[in-house]
């Protein structure tokens, strides 16, 4: 009787998260914005800056390929 009670009561719990999150994150959308369009050229996606999270993204990659590269000369030793 427990072991068919134990997933049952884990469904439960989960879709009931799963529902609480869905309701919780619901949000009114922004007001429009007071002009409607524009005669000047702009870049695409606002002009927003992305060279700090470019240096972020290849430490990160250059610190699991290292990573990578040790653990695999590790495993070779052993």
């Amino acid at each position: 009787m427990k072991k068919s009670l134990k997933p049952l009561l884990f469904t439960m719990i989960f879709l009931g998260c799963m529902a609480f999150v869905r309701t919780g994150l619901a949000q009114a959308p922004p007001p429009p914005p007071a002009e409607k369009g524009s005669n000047t050229n702009k870049a695409p996606g606002g002009g927003a800056p992305i060279d700090g999270s470019v240096y972020a993204v290849l430490a990160l990659a250059a610190g699991f390929g290292v990573w990578k590269w040790v653990k695999r000369g590790q495993v070779v030793k052993n």
